[in-house]
């Protein structure tokens, strides 16, 4: 059965983190490690590490992810942005396995109009190669798939593929998230499972969209309040492999303060 989670703040500690999880009623839960709007990585102190996984042991929490800093690009056409980017996933991923997290999610990138496609691709898979070799452990490199547009890579489930085939390496995986797929004209999930292998995949990003399918635009809505809508995610929900992962919701709540409670039982309320 689905594990349904989601995105909450690590204000005040990273301890924290898991308590608010709770509140919700999350049963997995998604933080950021280190500010995503920065290039710069700020290392928890082991107190701090030592503190959060004292709470999730103690937890009802089953599952740990972070996100990485949006400004990284694998895929950039620069040489100088690929090394910040492998340089900042690094650091990221290395939180993630101090604190025990399944993984770390991050957005492929984009060429920028700036390099080929298939060049793309080889650039990313030997990026993830390293940063996964940079950092020994268990904690895996995970792709999330974009809305399209923007010269994006890894929008399209044969994208994905492509970069796993490419890396060929246990430790690189894939996040779905709903509303990117949606965005993206990419919302056949038998294609995913051709194309893909949902195997592959290792959680999912439960989000509605407030835009239209194939919009290439990339709009978090509640769940149900959408153009997705909870009939769509209840078929989703009992779907082939998806229906065992955990779901994370990163929606704008219905009070505008992020996942909220309402949310978590609204996808509760629709696993068969």
């Amino acid at each position: 059965m689905a594990i349904i989670g989601a995105h909450v703040s690590t204000a005040g500690g990273l301890a924290k983190a898991i308590a608010r999880g709770e509140e919700i009623g999350a049963e997995a839960i998604q933080i950021f490690g280190s500010s995503p709007r920065q290039w710069g990585v700020r290392m928890p102190s082991e107190q701090d590490i030592a503190e959060f996984r004292a709470a999730f042991k103690s937890s009802k929490i089953k599952s740990v992810f972070l996100h990485a800093c949006y400004l990284a690009n694998l895929a950039a056409p620069d040489a100088a942005s690929v090394k910040k980017s492998i340089e900042a996933l690094t650091a990221h991923l290395a939180i993630a396995e101090k604190l025990e997290a399944e993984g770390l999610i991050f957005h492929v990138g984009s060429t920028k109009g700036g390099i080929e496609h298939d060049a793309a691709l080889r650039q990313i898979a030997a990026a993830m190669n390293q940063i996964v070799k940079n950092v020994p452990g268990k904690a895996k490199l995970i792709m999330e798939n974009g809305s399209g547009g923007g010269n994006k890579v890894g929008s399209e489930p044969k994208d994905l593929r492509a970069l796993l085939d490419l890396a060929k390496n246990p430790r690189i995986a894939v996040c779905i998230d709903t509303a990117h797929a949606f965005g993206a004209n990419q919302f056949n999930f038998e294609k995913w499972d051709a194309e893909l292998g949902l195997k592959n995949v290792i959680v999912v990003h439960a989000n509605d969209s407030k835009v239209p399918l194939g919009s290439f635009k990339d709009r978090h809505e509640n769940i149900g309040e959408g153009e997705i809508g909870r009939a769509t995610f209840k078929k989703l929900l009992a779907y082939n492999h998806l229906k065992n992962l955990p779901w994370l919701l990163e929606v704008p709540g219905f009070d505008n303060m992020g996942p909220d409670k309402k949310n978590v039982d609204i996808l509760k309320s629709l696993i068969k």
